[in-house]
């Protein structure tokens, strides 16, 4: 079985949000910075108020690493990976990148989020890559 987030006060809205098939990220509404991860103030302004935004889940592999050893929860070969979210430069999250087959993941390559169920009320996102591409 592949292991489950363990949701605190911090992230419990991220989890809430995949549950229902939308990335949320923090935003200051200072300055409009998107915050990930989560943290009690923006890291720009210093703001402690940060409210969870829908963002539109496309972005680009940032860098990536094939696993090919065996992980409980995985089948391997598997791609882990760094995605940057286009709605902010440095805006990162880590994920798999799946659909494609992985020797077909490139740095820059262009991605969109989808939600995979793990448990009952658990969905992860995860990323493949862009429609159209």
């Amino acid at each position: 079985m592949r292991p489950l987030p363990l949701p605190d006060q911090d992230t419990a809205f991220f989890w809430e949000g995949t549950a229902q098939r939308k990335l949320l990220i923090l935003r200051c509404e200072a300055c409009g910075s998107y915050v990930h991860y989560p943290k009690p103030a923006c890291p720009l302004c210093g703001a402690a108020s940060l409210t969870p935004t829908e963002v539109s889940g496309r972005g680009h592999v940032h860098t990536f690493t094939v696993t090919h050893r065996a992980v409980p929860g995985f089948e391997q070969p598997f791609v882990v990976a760094m995605i940057e979210l286009d709605e902010q430069p440095g805006l990162r999250l880590i994920s798999n990148v799946i659909g494609v087959e992985p020797d077909a993941v490139s740095i820059g390559m262009r991605v969109e989020v989808t939600f995979q169920p793990a448990a009952d009320d658990v969905w992860l996102p995860v990323f493949r890559p862009e429609a159209g591409r």
